[in-house]
């Protein structure tokens, strides 16, 4: 019988072969209305960019929190993930710059004392146990939001009339993200369920209080975010991101809340983007 680690390695194996880093040369990069398209989705592909090149330093805060992760953990985010996001970002970071945009500003080496010290605690394997799911629900999360706006984003740009880019930019990477989140999924799924109660409950209150979107560090990335969900429309139409973006987290961590639809920590912040975006407008 097949066990949960034999599937996440399988997985990893199978993303490696099947989704190589997209080719730069396999992109066409024609705009027909750069200005156009650049005021409409131009901060989108901003901070879309900029999160997707700052995975180096990602994986700097992942080897920190994690000073012994599983080795199909490193094969994943050293051989797969790492590759194919940097090549999302430099792919879309170079389609803002053909719209007469700025490259992205990234943060590529900065890790947060908070983490620092996650990382001490962390050689003692417990509490790397509550770091880790720590880690796979940040990563379903992100991923999810990926996916999310990733699909948003081309029937944006499909309305645009921009078919260059929707087919050779868009289409390629939002087909990676999703085994992206599969990973973390099943990764999350199978860890969950060897945890103690207390490390239940620590991951719990550390995940409370440590959420944030996705490429969110300070208030001025967070109205960012509000602005790409409000292009995006990710808030309209009866779309609750929050719910969709937190299932599985709502899932293991809080089924025994059966009021409650979705975290409440979920919910609130990304309200609190859309508020800052909206408040900076203004």
């Amino acid at each position: 019988m097949q066990t949960d680690t034999d599937r996440l390695v399988a997985h990893v194996a199978r993303l490696g072969e099947e989704h190589p880093p997209i080719p730069m040369d396999s992109v066409d990069f024609t705009v027909n209305d750069p200005a156009g398209f650049g005021a409409r989705f131009g901060h989108v592909l901003d901070y879309m960019a900029r999160v997707e090149l700052e995975v180096d330093r990602n994986v700097l805060e992942i080897s920190t929190m994690l000073p012994n992760p599983p080795e199909v953990d490193k094969r994943f985010y050293a051989e797969v993930w790492q590759p194919q996001e940097i090549q999302h970002g430099l792919i879309l970071d170079r389609l803002q710059q053909v719209l007469g945009r700025p490259p992205a500003d990234t943060d590529l080496d900065h890790v947060g004392l908070k983490l620092k010290v996650l990382g001490l605690l962390a050689h003692l394997e417990p509490f790397q146990d509550v770091c880790r799911m720590l880690y796979y629900l940040t990563g379903m999360a992100t991923e999810r939001s990926a996916v999310i706006a990733y699909n948003l984003l081309h029937n944006g740009v499909i309305e645009t009339g921009e078919q260059a880019v929707a087919e050779t930019v868009i289409a390629p990477i939002k087909r990676q993200e999703p085994g992206h989140y599969a990973f973390y999924q099943l990764s999350a799924r199978a860890h969950w369920a060897t945890l103690a109660a207390w490390q239940k409950w620590l991951v719990r209150h550390m995940r409370r209080i440590s959420f944030a979107p996705v490429g969110v560090n300070n208030v001025k990335q967070l109205a960012d975010f509000g602005d790409v969900m409000e292009t995006l429309g990710v808030d309209h139409e009866g779309r609750d991101l929050a719910a969709d973006v937190a299932r599985v987290e709502q899932e293991l961590l809080w089924a025994r809340d059966r009021g409650l639809p979705v975290p409440d920590y979920v919910t609130r912040a990304f309200r609190e983007a859309v508020e800052a975006a909206r408040a900076r407008a203004a």
